[in-house]
Order: C-alpha cells, then structure tokens, then sequence
C-alpha cells in the first residue's frame, strides 16, 4: 500500500474484564472481556474510525478537498467522516437515506455540530444510496471541488486494513482468545477480524444492514490474509435481524439492559445491542463455551441510541421512582 493511513485514532485500545456480565451470561468470571473501540478517538469513538484512517488517508494520497459518504440518516460512519473531515480541515457532505424530519437528534446532531453538509436521497435502496453520491460528487466537481467517495460503512480491503491491526493487537492482549464476537454490518470490521485471527476464531451477528453480509466479508478479508476465506466457513448469526436493521429488537432491548447493569456500559440499539444479544444466544446454544476467553468489541455507536426514539423510550422506563 503506497499510501500511509493517516493518524486519527489513540491505539491500541484498551481491554476490559467483564466479570458481572459474564456471569449472567452463563460464562465464567474470567472468561469475557470487552474491546472498548468505542474509545478510539475523535468524533464520539466508534470502529469506523480504524476504517477511516485508511480510506481518508488514501483521498488525501489523491489530493482531494471534500470527503463524501453515505448511510442511514443515523449512521455512525457518516458522523465520524464529519469528525475525521473536521479534523482534517476536509469539507463533507453526508448523503443519506430518507428525508429530513422535525427532530435532528443523536447523529444527526454531531453531523450539523461537526460542520458535514447534508444531501437527503430518499426513500432509496443501497443502489439508489450510490447513484445520489455519485451525483453529489459530479455536482462538487462542476463547482472546482475535489472530493473522495468514501464507501459505505467505510468497508471494502482498503477500510478493513484498520481491523486487522485491531486483530493483531487483540492476539497480544488476550492470549488463547478463543472467540471474537462483533456486529455484523457491512462487513468491513469483521473482514479485518478474521484476516487477523483466522475465521473461526470471529462471531460475526448480523444486524440486517446486507442482504447478504458472509459475502462481503469474504470478499474484504481474501486480499488480506494467505488463507482461504470463503462465506461459508464464516460463523455468522443471522437470528438477530428481527424486523430490520433499523428496528429495536426484543433481544437487543434487553441486552442493552443487562450490560447497562452490570458493567455500566452503554450499548447501542442497532448495532452493540444486537452483537450482544446473538453472544447471549451462542452462549445458549453452545457455540461459546464456559472456561473459553471470549473478546465483545464494542464498536461504539453510542449517539445513534438518542436518535432511535423506541431506544430512549425503552431507557426512560427503566428509571423506577423512589418511594422511600
């Protein structure tokens, strides 16, 4: 890779016993820890700053000016490309699904605080998602700009180099690791995973942002790695998609409350939330193990929980009066 990935991120991050969790997740004290990427840096944290030293990196090996991505209208990529652009000293423009609404909170907040442009594309697929950018970046070339497109999520080769220095640098800090569990969204973080640590050492549970995310993960993690990687021989949960990417599931609604009170930590509601509700499930079903050390990466997110109105509302319930 001719281009260096440039700095935005504080390395490696930390990882944290979860004792408590553990033991109400059937595991032994001492048997799962968790990955705080959360903690990476800029923007509110979150994985898709790893991504995005390296797809930054490479706009600005190109000489761009202007940064320009996509997402859901809450998407945690879209926000740290804003943090990474202002950073940088880049402009951004965010082209995202759906129409603006009355209320701009979580996200949305941090894109307007962090100075990132808005470009709303509709009712649109993932298709139509590329095909508004692609239009947006035509649009800032005719006005002298020369922006970047950024793929969603961040994920591709390029963006999944982050994630095999995470990898790497969860080997060093949790020998005989023998399971990695991380949300499952458009692939890119757990392509890196399992270049680094082989594909049946990751879980991967899927959050319904792909139709068919074992694909794009085998697709990301092959350049990486001198072993086969092939969709099938990924270990992927499918069981936590419920009604769709951008709903609150039973399952994750409850997770986020079983890590909120036992370790005091926040997850989010459609990603983190799910991650650690498809653990719970492989716990019940066997597929991790009592007296195995299990890794949980928290990838971050926490902003998306105060624009997803059935999150706060479901957090708001849990506050019992005192009654003396």
């Amino acid at each position: 890779m001719s281009n260096p990935p440039v700095p935005l991120g504080t390395f490696p991050t930390p990882v944290e016993p979860a004792p408590r969790l553990a033991a109400a997740l059937g595991l032994g004290p001492e048997d799962l820890w968790i990955k705080r990427d959360d903690l990476t840096g800029p923007g509110g944290g979150g994985n898709k700053i790893r991504k995005l030293e390296w797809t930054v990196g490479m706009a600005l090996a190109e000489g761009a000016d202007t940064l320009v991505t996509t997402g859901a209208a809450q998407s945690n990529h879209a926000r740290l490309t804003a943090a990474a652009g202002a950073r940088l000293g880049l402009d951004v423009v965010l082209v995202l699904r759906g129409a603006p609404g009355a209320s701009r909170s979580g996200n949305l907040a941090l894109d307007g605080l962090f100075g990132a442009r808005l470009a709303w594309a509709g009712d649109v697929d993932r298709a139509g998602l590329d095909t508004a950018a692609s239009e947006v970046c035509e649009r800032l070339r005719t006005g002298g700009a020369r922006p970047a497109l950024i793929p969603f999520g961040g994920s591709g080769v390029l963006g999944a180099r982050g994630y095999v220095r995470c990898g790497r640098e969860l080997a060093d800090q949790v020998p005989g690791l023998r399971t990695t569990v991380v949300a499952l969204g458009s692939g890119g973080t757990m392509a890196g995973l399992v270049a680094a640590l082989g594909a049946g050492s990751v879980l991967g549970v899927d959050v319904g942002a792909l139709a068919d995310p074992a694909a794009a993960v085998a697709e990301f993690a092959a350049p990486l790695t001198t072993e086969e990687v092939t969709a099938a021989a990924l270990r992927v949960r499918r069981d936590q998609v419920g009604g769709g990417y951008a709903t609150l599931t039973e399952p994750a609604a409850r997770a986020l409350r079983l890590a909120a009170r036992t370790e005091g930590l926040v997850l989010d509601p459609v990603y983190t939330g799910r991650a650690l509700a498809g653990l719970r499930a492989a716990v019940r079903d066997g597929d991790v193990r009592p007296g195995e050390k299990t890794v949980f990466v928290h990838t971050g997110g926490l902003p998306g929980l105060f624009g997803h109105p059935d999150a706060v509302a479901f957090a708001e319930e849990g506050a019992a009066a005192f009654e003396g």
